[in-house]
């Protein structure tokens, strides 16, 4: 037995308890079931977690009816694509209690037509037709259950092995039955680390148009996987080279500026790809509050120069100038991620990073005022951390007296923010009056003038520090007379 297997006959072994249970249901009614797709492929390779899937040759409304007598709770969002979804947990709700979450799908063969953005779904007769249809073979092995007969017709153990993407049929039929297995591949790649078989990039390569009929919302999720993945330059890397990008993310494959003999620039797209595997090694362990994969923090590393290409200049001295490119790739951050279906907050957090990734450039080694610290961490409000992340991530430099400084420097701006913190409560800053005290000092209704009074006194908060009640009340009554007297 190679090590593969046995990997995956401790995973079973782990998750029996629950699988073969709901296949000796599924026997006692007349039906198969066999785990199949990413849980086999997860078991070979030792990380099979509790999202368990499943395939079947019973039919959605037969699955439903074994699965509400067993299941603690069950869902049909994906019904019209055959997926059953339910939630077993096993002994009881202490300590060691494990909940599963299962994924039960009928064998399947469909396929988009020329036009689609969803797929035509049909039920298949066989396991193996329903391997056949499967993204890639690593994917397209089972075990069916109880008896743990092990189901491997395309080689995708042999592939496991090898570390490779291929697919059960040829890879122009795989991707005309779902174009965004092509987006898979680059996402398998980065999160996997593995080869693409270079028949399968020579079609992604000569089919990318086909991935304009998926839907943005389809789309939108790979690339977030991809993204969040241990090795994203590796997929994204992949869906330039093959045109993917060009159709998904424009803004990526258009950082690869020409150059020019007499003008000379960094390479604006690797330095892109490179930031983001630095604001990678800043975000901490996932089991530590706020560390793991953040897709905020990665989106904004990948576009945060996106608006150089509109704005590069080529200077009579030679010089290159990006004059205002973190304002031009904020709009275009906000615009490219609202047409793949993003969140809006997560839209204005991504846009507002990039927008303020170049604000520390002016802090030079210290010459900022408190009032200019505070606008920082104003400006930065809840991102702030995630901020301090980026800024540090965008020194790409190989000078490394310059790259120490820079972080010296930065040092020194975190260590001002900490003390502004501790004496001045930064993390909350507002006026010392509140809207209320204000109508009560000046004696006038709510309205505009209001609101011009708190910005006023938000303008000197910023500047001066905390005023306490009494000189703010003074302030503002200065004011207010010479708004009144210059009326």
């Amino acid at each position: 037995m190679s090590q593969a297997q046995r990997r995956a006959v401790s995973e079973l072994l782990r998750v029996s308890p629950v699988a073969d249970d709901l296949a000796r249901r599924f026997q006692e009614a007349g039906h198969s079931l066999a785990l199949v797709g990413g849980s086999v492929r997860d078991a070979l390779l030792g990380r099979l977690g509790n999202d368990l899937d499943f395939t079947t040759d019973a039919h959605p409304e037969q699955v439903l009816k074994i699965v509400r007598r067993w299941a603690d709770a069950v869902w049909e969002v994906g019904i019209a694509f055959g997926t059953v979804g339910c939630r077993k947990t096993l002994t009881g709700t202490g300590p060691g209690a494990q909940s599963f979450h299962l994924e039960i799908t009928t064998y399947r063969a469909e396929e988009y037509d020329r036009t689609s953005r969803k797929p035509e779904v049909t039920y298949g007769d066989s396991i193996e037709e329903d391997l056949v249809r499967r993204d890639f073979t690593v994917n397209a092995m089972a075990v069916a259950l109880p008896d743990k007969t092990f189901i491997d017709p395309h080689g995708g153990l042999a592939d496991l092995a090898r570390r490779e993407l291929r697919t059960p049929s040829t890879p122009q039929q795989s991707f005309s039955d779902d174009p965004l297995r092509m987006m898979r591949a680059a996402r398998f790649a980065a999160q996997l680390d593995f080869a693409v078989a270079p028949e399968v990039v020579a079609a992604m390569r000569d089919m990318a148009d086909r991935i304009e009929i998926v839907s943005a919302e389809r789309v939108r999720d790979e690339l977030s996987k991809l993204v969040l993945s241990d090795h994203p330059t590796k997929g994204l890397h992949l869906m330039v080279e093959t045109g993917l990008a060009e159709r998904v993310l424009p803004e990526l494959p258009a950082l690869r500026l020409e150059r020019d003999e007499h003008h000379r620039h960094k390479d604006v797209y690797q330095h892109s790809l490179t930031v983001l595997e630095q604001a990678m090694d800043l975000e901490g362990p996932a089991d530590q509050p706020g560390g793991g994969p953040d897709l905020t923090l990665r989106l904004a590393a990948l576009l945060h120069d996106i608006g150089k290409p509109r704005t590069r200049r080529f200077e009579s001295d030679g010089r290159v100038s990006f004059h205002h490119h973190e304002v031009v790739g904020a709009k275009m951050t906000r615009s490219r991620m609202t047409k793949l279906k993003y969140p809006n907050e997560l839209v204005k957090d991504v846009s507002r990073l990039v927008e303020l990734h170049l604000r520390f450039h002016g802090y030079g080694t210290g010459e900022w005022t408190d009032s200019a610290v505070r606008r920082y961490v104003r400006d930065a409000g809840p991102l702030l951390d995630r901020l301090h992340k980026l800024t540090r991530s965008d020194c790409t430099t190989r000078n490394k007296r310059k790259a120490a400084a820079l972080s010296r420097a930065y040092d020194g701006l975190e260590e001002r923010i900490a003390r502004l913190k501790e004496q001045e409560e930064l993390d909350a800053i507002r006026p010392d009056l509140n809207g209320n005290e204000i109508m009560s000092v000046l004696g006038i209704p709510p309205g505009p003038e209001v609101g011009r009074a708190y910005q006023h006194l938000m303008e000197l908060r910023l500047e001066k520090g905390p005023l306490g009640h009494d000189a703010a009340v003074e302030e503002l009554r200065k004011w207010w007379g010479e708004r009144e007297g210059g009326a």
